[in-house]
Parts: C-alpha cells; structure tokens; sequence
C-alpha cells in the first residue's frame, strides 16, 4: 500500500471524497425530511421515496461488489444477482420466523406458506433463524460459501473469460429454478412476504424504515472503503496485475488462483449484504431475483458509470435504477431497449463510463509549453 495516513489513502481521491459527502448528506437529510416535517409539508419526504433511495443504496453496493471483480480483477461475472438473493433469503427467512402466530393460519412455528403446503415440521435448515445474529451470520456465509466452492473449481480449472462469465449465469439460472420448486422450502414462485417486525419493531413503522435507510448507507460507505483499501494494498496490485497480464503474473510466481478466489468470495459477501439490506426495505423476495438478466444488468450499471472506479459502479447504480424507475412509468415497453442501447453507446463511446467522462473534463488542460525557468528567475 503507498505509504501514508491510512484515511488520507482511503479518502484522499477526490471522486472518493464527494462519493463519501454526498452518502453521508442523503444520510442525515433523507431521514430528517421524513420525520421532523409534518404530514403533508411541502418538506416532508415520503416513506416511498426514502425507501426507493435505500433500494439504490444497495444496489450501489451490489455494483461496488462487482466492480471489484470486474474492473480490478477481470472476472465478468454474471452471476452476482445469485449472492445477491441468497443473503436477502437469509434474511426473509428470519422475518418470516419473527411472524409467529400473527400470519393467515396462525401457527406460532410454521410459516403460512408451509402451512399451505401441508409441511408437518420446519424444514432443518430453518432452524436458527429465529435468532437475529444467527441470520446475520448466514447473510454472509451463505453466499460466500457457494462463491468458494464454485471459485475453487473454477479458477482451479483456470477458466476464464467468456466461459467462466457463461458459468457464472448458468449458476444463478439453477439456483432460480431450484428456488421455484415448492419443496424446496423457500416458498416457491411466491416467495416470502407480509413481514412484520425486524428485531421486536414493526417493519412498518417509521422509525424502522429510517433505521433501515441509515443500515444502508453505512454498509455502503463500509463496504466501499473495505474495497477502496483492497484496491490500494499489495494483495490489490496484485489483483490488478491479474486483470492485465494473468499469465506474466502467474509466471513470476504469484498464486493467480488464490488471488482470484479471496477477491470473489469477498464480493460475494458483499452482495448478500446488499440482499439483506433490500428485502426489508421492498418486502419481499422471491426466485425471481436470481434471473440472469439482473446479473447482466449490475454489469450495465457499472459499465455506464465507469468500470475500475468503484464510485463509477455506484453512480452507475444510480443513474440507471433512476431511468429505469422514469421510463418503466413513462414507457414501460420500451425500457429494455433503451437498456441495451445505453450499454451498447457505452461500450462504444464511454469506454470509462460517466464518471470517466467527468474526470476527462474536469482536468485542469496543460499548458502547450514548459515554463521557461529563466523567465520564472527573472520574474
């Protein structure tokens, strides 16, 4: 890592400074327009919009995972909606065992849903998830597990490129079509909903949405900086190395496997993180969060706003989940193609993204000619 003051190397970038500013503003503000104004104020932010920003809030954080895979190692995978989905199950299933006797059949155990389907006894896998930190615990073990086991084989057989991107989604195409089956215990095409409370407090409740909206702004301001010192450390440059030339750094002696299977794992977490974060702030999750095309659109996102940047991924994140929230309103039929021509305009013309557009811009222009130092002396 260059040397100096930790925090002036995480912070020093001035992409990485406005990114932070402007986190810990919407932050602050967002929650305080939501509860200090009164109902129906001119200021006062509602409930919808304060959630629809936590929902970019995590899917920054998905991006941010991504890009780190992506734009610092070279791994295209599509195949992070899969972890993604996995850590928001894990958390589905805690608020679902927090309903208790309070759901449509009203068994203090079994979730409606296995009530429905005739389930005599809790599946073995759902024990544990009473308890908040045991979810916890699985929200990131959970998905950083199938990303060790899958990165093993995977980098162990050195496969790379458009075979392991192929992989990657053939993974998350599984994984959805096993979440669909009823017996497999996650509720089938219906996923979980109706939740309730979240740590003994009524999900609904202000308080509760506030609290949540300030969960995922922290987790993204941490989970930004946990990638921004991964980036900046030796094991980082490694990493960068092996997006470049994997083979030269295989060959002076570096363990490319290993590199590649810590940096995936660690992403993976990261995004079931994010799908914690989102599954009670939008109440529900369902088999269709691991579709393919949701993978391949966090790729967009970090496409369009600058790959190898991680506050490119997070403006990327923002900006398209923006226009897509305008236009599936607006035009709902023709958002996908609008979608695929923004990539395609991107990938063209914007080779480094919006942000990298921005920073080209915002460079102050050099001068054609040195300055002479004897003119400078004599001055």
């Amino acid at each position: 890592m260059p040397r100096g003051p930790l925090l002036t190397l995480l912070v020093g970038e001035r992409g990485t400074a406005v990114f932070l500013a402007i986190v810990a503003i919407v932050g602050i503000v967002v929650p305080v327009l939501h509860l200090v104004p009164d109902e129906g104020s001119v200021l006062q932010l509602s409930g919808y919009t304060m959630t629809l920003i936590g929902k970019y809030m995590t899917y920054a954080l998905l991006a941010v995972a991504v890009d780190l895979v992506w734009g610092y190692c070279g791994i295209l995978s599509l195949g992070h909606a899969a972890f993604f989905a996995l850590g928001g199950y894990a958390m589905g299933m805690y608020l679902m065992r927090q309903i208790g006797t309070r759901g449509v059949y009203g068994d203090p155990v079994l979730p409606d849903f296995m009530v429905f389907l005739n389930y005599k006894e809790l599946p073995w896998f759902w024990h544990g998830f009473d308890m908040f930190w045991f979810a916890m615990i699985m929200v990131a073990l959970v998905p950083g597990l199938l990303a060790l086991a899958f990165g093993w084989l995977a980098f162990r057989s050195r496969v790379t490129g458009v075979y392991l991107s192929i992989i990657t989604q053939a993974l998350t195409y599984a994984l959805m079509l096993a979440f669909f089956r009823n017996d497999m215990g996650f509720g089938g095409n219906n996923g979980m909903t109706d939740f309730k409370d979240i740590l003994g407090f009524s999900i609904n409740a202000p308080s509760s949405r506030v609290a949540l909206f300030i969960a995922s702004a922290l987790a993204l301001i941490a989970g930004y900086l946990a990638c921004r010192y991964i980036t900046l450390s030796r094991a980082g440059r490694v990493v960068q190395a092996i997006r470049d030339a994997e083979s030269r750094t295989r060959f002076i002696g570096y363990r490319v496997e290993s590199y590649k299977l810590w940096i995936f794992t660690f992403s993976a977490v990261l995004a079931g993180i994010a799908g914690a974060l989102y599954v009670p702030q939008v109440g529900i999750i369902n088999p269709s969060e691991f579709q393919p095309i949701n993978s391949i659109e966090v790729v967009i996102w970090v496409a369009v706003g600058g790959r190898g940047m991680l506050y490119g991924a997070v403006a990327g994140a923002v900006l398209v989940n923006y226009a897509k929230t305008f236009f599936t309103a607006a035009l709902p039929e023709f958002w996908l193609y609008a979608l695929g021509l923004l990539f395609v305009v991107v990938t063209l013309f914007l080779p480094r993204g919006v942000v990298g557009l921005l920073d080209r811009f915002g460079r102050k222009p050099r001068s054609a000619e040195p300055p002479d130092p004897a003119k400078a002396v004599t001055a």
